[in-house]
């Protein structure tokens, strides 16, 4: 199957609404009908049943979301300037938008079937301006606005200059160095532009299963311009690795700025220089570990890095050993979360324990302070939930009641903190939530497994995420360490699911793809680490990369599953950055950051002086609302940073003869609209 290295081997996309959207030529676009392409409107209740499950439930409850705006993008390529922009939550079908370069209006009619537009005379020059018209009145964006003048860049990504931690030497005389990791993304100071908060890892970051002392982790903030808003240090009481630091940046009070939380202890000190607790205690003992001292949990300012509020951290470590070893693996497995637990407003959670004893603490953030809103401890819910958790989360309304659940590995916590239910499969390292059948009610989950006496060999299960009834499986007979689902191949209803097998290796070829319904396509795999939105099409792209085993880290690569050769295609090799967290080949973030509705990617440097957000300039006749204002999406970038990174899933499903998907019911947050 030959086709361009930009191009998708799939045919044209398709939205079923009734009839199949038909394609044609770019320079038509303008004339199709928002009806047939639009991220549109229908009432909840008359969506066809799995078409937007994660926004169902209680009609009269809105979610609060960010007041975003257009984040225009534009990148000089060899057709010309390729143009980007959002379609937002609140906008009417009818939206359309003119494109203005350089004060002289470039559309007759308004472009209302896509949020992409290539124009061919475009220069490095040339300014543009995206105005929007056919809004209505009442969502809180109004007609005929203007965004803000942007100018094309001159590569595929938007680098953003970073203040490099100085290097250090640690407690016991070793020299180390810094490199970005994770990133999350909120707006913090409500311009309706998104900044970047960045968590910089020292080399001497350790597992937890592994001794040793670190450095200390920062977490910088920076505007999309490069400017550094503030730097917390959370000092060394809190130990460097995937599992310590989980961070929170959401706006949890309403107000239009975002905050962020995460735990911290004595010696954290906040973008003012404020202190927390004892700035002189040392908890670390002789292998490294901080196994003594005060832990806490803090919220800040997210627009100036300052202490709002902070609680003892719940639960405390306690006894050790009775989280399941004594030298400090397994005491230390933290998780955090943002969930919508009364349907319309965030919460935030944090847990500790997942191997044995398990512990979920919920928070709302009222008047600048942390309430508690409830505690699920297996200790006290029964013995039958310890050892359930994964080394990540998903969260979404599962049960379909309007409010959030925890889709906690193995098992699920409603809204209130009682069980939804238990599979009782064990633990995993990798877990997918979505709606990925949507001949189905409601949402499903990919998840695969560690333990085989538990799972009763199977690797992998997909389940239905009300209920935890196993749909189909996939046979094996070892810890079953990477898994994917998502929609690589046309062919197949429904998106598909995928989990390494052979020696299941982090990179084995060999596996079983299977489709929705569970049929066995395939036993060549694609990589199962990350996925995108990239290309133009309904599918989903491979995230993965080059791995330096000598060096431990990766140059990121971005491919198409070629479903006749049973082989990848590579798109996009991503030169000049690399990859996070070793093998598992994860970008910084990926998220619908700029342009439409389409994720980008950001990645560190090769030497960590910026991040880089690459965004594809392929234009798209897909137009869809930002991913961004669907809080199942939204949450899950929330927690992307969270031990072991997954991507980030929608309420809805996208692909191959997708439905039109229902207008999210939501408000912006600040506004009142």
């Amino acid at each position: 199957m030959a086709y361009p290295s930009k191009c998708s081997p799939t045919p044209r996309p398709v939205l079923r609404q009734g009839r199949a959207w038909k394609a044609v030529p770019l320079a038509a676009a303008a004339s199709l009908t928002a009806a047939a392409l639009a991220f549109t409107g229908v009432p909840l209740a008359q969506a066809n049943p799995g078409t937007a499950p994660g926004q169902s439930g209680k009609a009269e409850l809105k979610r609060q979301v960010e007041n975003l705006d257009r984040a225009p993008v534009a990148v000089l390529t060899d057709q010309g300037v390729t143009l980007g922009w959002r379609m937002l939550g609140l906008d009417q079908d009818s939206v359309g938008f003119h494109v203005i370069r350089d004060g002289v209006q470039l559309t007759e009619e308004p472009i209302r079937n896509t949020t992409t537009f290539v124009d061919p005379a475009g220069t490095t020059a040339s300014t543009y301006v995206i105005k929007t018209v056919g809004n209505g009145n009442g969502n809180g964006n109004g007609q005929d606005k203007l965004s803000a003048e942007f100018t094309p860049l001159a590569q595929n990504y938007l680098p953003i200059k970073l203040d490099k931690p100085a290097d250090g030497v640690s407690k016991d005389g070793k020299p180390y160095t810094y490199s970005a990791n994770d990133s999350s993304v909120a707006d913090l100071d409500g311009d309706g532009s998104y900044e970047i908060i960045q968590l910089w890892n020292p080399s001497n970051a350790q597992d937890n299963s592994k001794s040793g002392f670190t450095g200390n982790v920062y977490v910088d903030a920076y505007k999309m311009d490069g400017t550094r808003l503030w730097r917390i240090d959370l000092g060394h009481n809190i130990r460097a690795g995937a599992h310590y630091t989980q961070l929170l940046a959401y706006d949890f009070d309403g107000d239009g700025k975002a905050e962020v939380s995460m735990k911290t202890a004595d010696g954290t000190t906040d973008g003012a220089g404020t202190v927390i607790g004892d700035p002189a205690a040392d908890y670390r003992n002789s292998a490294g570990y901080v196994l003594s001292g005060p832990e806490f949990l803090t919220v800040f300012n997210g627009a100036s890095g300052t202490i709002m509020d902070t609680v003892a951290y719940d639960p405390p470590r306690g006894n050790v050993s009775a989280w399941g070893d004594g030298y400090g693996n397994r005491v230390d497995r933290f998780l955090a979360g943002v969930a919508y637990l009364d349907g319309e407003k965030p919460s935030m959670m944090f847990s500790r324990g997942y191997y044995t004893r398990t512990v979920l603490v919920t928070y709302d953030l009222v008047d600048g302070k942390l309430v508690k809103r409830w505690t699920f401890d297996s200790d006290i819910a029964g013995a039958e939930y310890k050892g359930q958790g994964n080394h990540n989360l998903s969260v979404a309304d599962v049960d379909q009641d309007g409010k959030d659940e925890f889709v906690f590995g193995s098992m699920t916590i409603d809204d209130d903190g009682s069980v939804l239910y238990n599979t009782r499969l064990g633990h995993g390292d990798a877990m997918h939530t979505s709606d990925f059948d949507p001949s189905r009610p409601g949402l499903e989950v990919f998840a695969v497994h560690e333990s085989m006496s538990q799972s009763g060999n199977r690797g992998a299960t997909f389940r239905d995420a009300a209920t935890g009834e196993v749909l189909w499986s996939i046979p094996a007979i070892r810890d079953t360490g990477r898994g994917a689902a998502g929609d690589i191949d046309p062919r197949y209803a429904g998106a598909e699911g995928w989990a390494v097998g052979g020696d299941a290796s982090w990179n084995s070829p060999r596996g079983q793809l299977m489709s929705a319904k569970g049929e066995l396509i395939a036993e060549s795999i694609p990589a199962a680490n990350f996925m995108a939105w990239w290309d133009g099409d309904l599918l989903r792209e491979i995230v993965d990369h080059d791995f330096d085993a000598a060096a431990g880290v990766g140059v990121p690569t971005i491919s198409k599953w070629n479903w006749e050769t049973e082989s990848s295609d590579r798109l996009l090799t991503v030169t000049g950055a690399r990859t996070n967290n070793h093998t598992k080949g994860n970008p910084s973030l990926q998220a619908d950051l700029l342009g439409d509705w389409r994720e980008e990617l950001a990645f560190p440097s090769s030497d960590s002086t910026e991040v880089r957000i690459y965004t594809s300039t392929s234009p798209t006749e897909v137009r869809l609302r930002t991913l961004m204002h669907d809080t199942v999406y939204r949450t899950a970038v929330a927690r992307e940073n969270v031990a072991y990174n997954q991507p980030p899933h929608p309420s809805f499903f996208i692909g191959e003869g997708m439905e039109t998907p229902a207008a999210p019911s939501v408000v912006y947050a600040g506004t009142g609209k």
